[in-house]
């Protein structure tokens, strides 16, 4: 049973990874159509930086992401704190619709979006990418958030201010270190949602101002080139050093220290 279970665990990852690794492989590959035998050029990375509209939308998309991360973060972990903190009529009420924004489809979401956006007057554009990104990452950063203090014992607070502490500087001194980890993710889960986020971005985008997933798939319906593989490369070598910082600095799931 154990080595079943192995050869699952590696089948299952290699379900995931491959379809990656032959992305980043063929990125460097000479041949347009992908033809082999391999041959190893950086004809796509060259002309990648010719091409004016990936690169736009990928720092669109890039832009996007870091704002509605902070945004979000921010609006969040002042909403987890109420939630974990306080206690005031409508508070579970207010945590079940937490979990519909994530459950709803984004076809349906982002439809309700735009028709919502133009009977109100905002319209489309950057402005109001922004704020269907943030309400869409806010859930997400409730959950994780609130899951950290959950794991935070609420005497420490109580403690705090029993020497002498207000109870602003307990929470800034005590609770908030404590949450560093879980804010950090909160924080890369928006900026994973918001980067990744194509429906929402469909609908609400400009034509002429669009994300990186919405101008992929403009250029897949004309035809695909490598210099796609090419951008989600840089993109995923990208996420993949935040993760590694994340872990090296953040240490989730590591708070012997710390109590």
């Amino acid at each position: 049973m154990k080595q079943i279970g192995h050869f699952y665990l590696i089948a299952v990852l290699m379900f995931l990874y491959t379809p990656i690794l032959v992305m980043m492989a063929m990125g460097f590959n000479a041949s347009p159509l992908y033809e082999l035998p391999f041959t190893f050029s950086t004809r796509w990375y060259e002309a990648l930086l010719g091409n004016r509209q990936l690169l736009t939308a990928g720092m669109n998309s890039i832009i996007i992401a870091v704002i509605t991360s902070v945004v979000a973060t921010t609006l969040g972990t002042m909403a987890s704190v109420a939630l974990s903190r306080r206690t005031f009529r409508g508070k579970s009420l207010l945590q079940v619709l937490l979990l519909p924004p994530i459950a709803i489809p984004w076809l349906i979401t982002g439809t309700a979006m735009l028709i919502f956006f133009y009977w109100s007057g905002i319209g489309r554009g950057m402005h109001a990418l922004l704020i269907g990104h943030v309400a869409l990452a806010i859930p997400y950063v409730v959950l994780v958030v609130g899951t950290g203090f959950r794991t935070i014992r609420a005497d420490l607070e109580e403690a705090a201010m029993s020497l002498g502490s207000t109870p602003i500087h307990a929470f800034f001194s005590v609770t908030l270190p404590l949450l560093y980890p879980s804010i950090l993710g909160a924080a890369l889960f928006a900026f994973a949602v918001s980067l990744d986020q194509f429906v929402i971005s469909y609908f609400l985008a400009t034509p002429g101002y669009t994300t990186l997933p919405v101008q992929i798939y403009s250029a897949i319906r004309k035809g695909f080139t490598p210099e796609i593989n090419a951008i989600s490369t840089l993109l995923l070598l990208g996420s993949m050093a935040a993760i590694l910082i994340f872990a090296r600095f953040a240490k989730p799931g590591d708070t012997s220290d710390k109590r």
